[in-house]
């Protein structure tokens, strides 16, 4: 199997270091909804980018917005709903792709993204990443 360089490898891989993000990864993992960000042109987290949850108000259909987090060094960012607070509905996480590219010194087409999704079991965990370039972003239900 060819490794980051190219080069064959045989044998099991050498353990990885241990990064400082580890500790506060099992913090994240206990979360009821989490999110990460991946910058594809450069392929390394998505740091410092802004992403707010709101959820679907009735009557009125309004948008009422629960939290607001930035993204730390490895793309991800405090669970938006904790352990039991999550409730059956309609959901968004707004990115603020436009701010986080022009910190790059990068324009972008997408001013943001807004990733709209339905919690039906607020029991299971849900995991929303996004993959972001300056022309393009991915989105997909993870694990």
């Amino acid at each position: 199997v060819p490794g980051a360089d190219g080069a064959a490898r045989t044998g099991p891989s050498p353990a990885l270091p241990s990064l400082p993000q580890a500790d506060g990864m099992s913090e994240v993992g206990k979360g009821t909804l989490t999110t990460h960000v991946l910058n594809t042109a450069t392929g390394l987290p998505a740091a410092g980018l802004g992403i707010r949850l709101a959820q679907l108000q009735e009557p009125g259909l309004q948008w009422m917005e629960l939290a607001h987090r930035h993204t730390d060094a490895d793309g991800r960012c405090q669970p938006f709903l904790a352990q039991g607070q999550a409730k059956a509905g309609t959901y968004k996480l707004h990115f603020e792709t436009a701010e986080y590219w022009q910190g790059l010194g990068h324009t972008s087409f997408y001013p943001f993204v807004e990733v709209v999704f339905i919690i039906t079991d607020p029991a299971q965990k849900l995991h929303v990443p996004l993959l972001i370039s300056p022309y393009s972003y991915t989105t997909y239900r993870g694990s």
